[in-house]
């Protein structure tokens, strides 16, 4: 009696096994259609890309696509748009993983006069829309005559980072006992030692998450360079895109899908990458050690 019933119960957890299984495989391909479709498409005839756009299998590979996209308009190729994104990009990750820890690590650390104050106002700042300090900012900047330029776009960067990591690190930091802050001062560390010296190390897992955060949203952002960006040698990948598709003409959408494919690439390579990272800082952030 024991082994029939011991029996049921692995066969009847064999069939949950394969049921959640199943179903997640089920989830992951109709979460993966969108991508899978925009590289067939990629690889599509102009003419087949709507007219047969559930198909994954086109009947021609037209990679020339590729070659198109890659020309870009006139004088400006595509590979332009990917050189300005990546500057970009760069130096907004850079500037948001100094800022961030810097203020990170003042919040959590020291002890300083209207602390609680500017730590309420830094949670306000997490639940306020972007859409609302869009029009002060740009007069701001219009005033530093830093539109068509990348300022706009760097600059906040380095002066304060995002309001969001800068939490996230708060509460990395708060789990890392005090009592290295207090041996790396007896060893005669300064405030900002202590900071460079003992904290950043510490810090790696959740600056990683944050690098590759900011990685995503700096290169992925569309409003910011359509509203600060003029001239075409200054587009970045998401205003690149945006050229191809033309509502008073003609557009080319397989330049476009295929370009599209190319602007993922860097993202994914990031993911494979620090995917580790990510999952660590994740993990630790917010625990008490």
């Amino acid at each position: 009696m024991k082994r029939k019933g011991g029996n049921k119960l692995n066969s009847t957890s064999s069939i949950r096994t394969f049921f959640f299984h199943t179903g997640v495989v089920l989830l992951g391909l109709f979460m993966v259609y969108p991508i899978l479709w925009l590289i067939s498409s990629s690889i599509k005839p102009e003419s087949e890309i709507f007219t047969n756009s559930a198909s994954l299998i086109p009947s021609s590979l037209q990679w020339s696509n590729y070659v198109k996209g890659w020309a870009g308009f006139g004088n400006f190729h595509f590979g332009l748009f990917f050189q300005n994104s990546l500057i970009v990009t760069t130096a907004i990750v850079i500037g948001t993983l100094f800022s961030s820890s810097l203020v990170a690590f003042g919040f959590a650390r020291l002890q300083f006069k209207l602390r609680k104050l500017l730590f309420a106002f830094l949670l306000m700042a997490i639940m306020l829309p972007a859409q609302v300090t869009l029009i002060p900012q740009y007069i701001l900047f219009h005033k530093l005559d830093w539109v068509n330029t990348f300022m706009p776009l760097i600059v906040p960067a380095f002066v304060g980072g995002t309001p969001f990591f800068i939490f996230m690190l708060i509460q990395f930091i708060r789990g890392i006992p005090k009592e290295l802050d207090e041996s790396a001062v007896i060893d005669g560390c300064s405030t900002f030692g202590v900071f460079w010296y003992m904290m950043l190390p510490l810090m790696a897992p959740a600056l990683a998450t944050v690098a590759i955060f900011s990685f995503y949203w700096s290169w992925d952002d569309f409003l910011g360079p359509l509203i600060y960006l003029n001239q075409t040698k200054l587009f970045t990948v998401s205003l690149g895109l945006r050229m191809f598709a033309d509502p008073s003409s003609v557009s080319q959408w397989g330049p476009l899908f295929a370009m599209s494919v190319l602007s993922i690439v860097p993202q994914l390579m990031v993911f494979l990458f620090f995917q580790k990272y990510l999952v660590q800082g994740l993990a630790t952030t917010g625990l008490k050690g």
